[in-house]
């Protein structure tokens, strides 16, 4: 009974691995930077060393020093676009030669449309303290890929939650240098599912589907100096060991494998969300022009493995690498209300070239920002922005097995190719001062 269990358990555990490794399309592995609008204008360039509650998620000392309030609230849709091709993927089960996996050849935009809200305030409490709350969405996506498409036993639909709640202090311990530090409280759930063969290749397939929820704390740490048209930040924020529990149900397996269908069996996962740190200035060419840099480190080499609790007790590696990100951009005041903004940033991916499955067609990818501000009144502001994402074009190479480690293994032998992936990002926010 032991070994059947376990068998059930690795099938939902290589979902679930899958599930959470997949945003291709967003930012570098399954990180959603898009929290602010002002900040996606620049392609999120100077908010490391920038001031306001629109900045919290960047830096938690954005709002040392800030007199009165400081409020921001977003709304950002992604667009994501991209075909997901079969270029010969191939399954061998138990005691027969390879065949031809079958189903539609390509699937066309997986990842679905999304729309992700974000807000922060913030107020002085005195003596150069100030108090914040910033909550937002950096972990969020949908992907869905139909039953009878090639890539259905690595995924079928995947949806992952995450809201994360960072309360701030901060303080100005002289003028123009702050620090400050978070508290960043996640709740994370997921719903993922994929199909299962089963034996004989003229039965229909079974399917399984996992879901797991769980709340965890990590933080966030930062500094800024600022004297004359100079602003200087670093900041850095902690990895989060993330643990989901919940229930795995497995249907529709005929044959031998009929006893292996279950309902809602109770099981857990953990997995690490990466660390992060940036470096970044801002320095104002003219009292009209600002430019902006950062450069981050993403500490990806956690999200090492997914690991499955008891009664399974076992290791799904993942096996991401340390990224790089780099950001240039600048802010230029056209007239007294209004300013328009510009960036690029270069995000690379934390995918390995040859571990990249259907639901992790991840790339590196150039972002090309937009965006501009209209001061409606001395304590309102809005803001729009636009992003344009372009991937690179990669091969789908990942192999997979379902029903891994037991007699009957049935490896998929993966090899596809995701054609023409880009991303639009069209944002809307507004900043109030009090």
């Amino acid at each position: 009974m032991k070994s059947t269990l376990k068998m059930r358990l690795l099938a939902g555990g290589v979902a679930l691995a899958g599930a959470l490794s997949a945003v291709p399309a967003l930012a570098g592995g399954f990180y959603l930077q898009d929290q602010s609008t002002k900040a996606s204008g620049r392609a999120f360039s100077g908010e490391v060393a920038d001031q306001g509650a629109e900045s919290l998620w960047w830096n938690p000392a954005a709002i040392g020093g800030l007199q009165g309030g400081s409020a921001a609230i977003s709304v950002t849709a992604i667009l994501p676009r991209a075909d997901v091709t079969n270029t010969g993927t191939l399954i061998v089960r138990p005691g027969q030669a390879p065949a031809p996996v079958g189903g539609d050849q390509t699937t066309h935009n997986p990842i679905n449309d999304g729309v992700v809200p974000s807000g922060s305030i913030a107020h002085s409490i005195g003596h150069g303290i100030a108090v914040g709350l910033a909550i937002t969405a950096p972990y969020n996506f949908t992907t869905e890929y139909s039953s009878t498409s090639w890539a259905r036993y690595s995924a079928l639909t995947t949806r992952l939650r995450t809201i994360d709640i960072q309360p701030t202090v901060a303080v100005e311990l002289m003028p123009g240098l702050s620090f400050g530090g978070a508290v960043n409280v996640e709740r994370a759930s997921a719903t993922f599912g994929n199909a299962l063969p089963n034996l004989s290749p003229l039965l229909p397939d079974g399917s399984q589907q996992l879901k797991g929820s769980g709340w965890d704390v990590g933080y966030s740490l930062g500094a800024q100096y600022r004297h004359g048209p100079l602003s200087l930040g670093v900041s850095y924020k902690s990895k989060i060991k993330h643990t989901l529990t919940g229930a795995i149900t497995v249907s529709g397996l005929l044959g031998p494998l009929a006893a292996q269908n279950i309902s809602n069996v109770a099981t857990s996962a953990n997995y690490t969300t990466p660390w992060q740190l940036t470096f970044g200035a801002r320095y104002a060419v003219t009292k009209k022009v600002t430019l902006n840099g950062s450069v981050s480190r993403i500490g990806w080499a956690d999200f090492s493995s997914i690991n499955i609790g008891a009664p399974v007790n076992a290791a799904l590696p993942e096996n991401y690498r340390n990224t790089w990100s780099y950001a240039v951009g600048a802010d230029v005041d056209v007239a007294p209300t209004w300013t328009v903004r510009a960036g690029v940033q270069r995000d690379l991916t934390p995918v390995r070239g040859d571990q990249r499955d259907a639901r992790v067609p991840d790339s590196n990818r150039w972002n090309l920002a937009a965006g501009v501000t209209k001061t409606v009144t001395k304590g309102l502001k809005i803001d729009g922005a636009f992003n344009y994402l372009l991937l690179d074009t990669v091969p789908v190479n990942r192999n997979t097995a379902a029903y891994a480690g037991t007699i009957v293994q049935t490896p998929v032998l993966t090899s596809g190719t995701v054609n023409n992936p880009h991303v639009f990002i069209l944002s809307l926010g507004a900043r109030l001062s009090f």
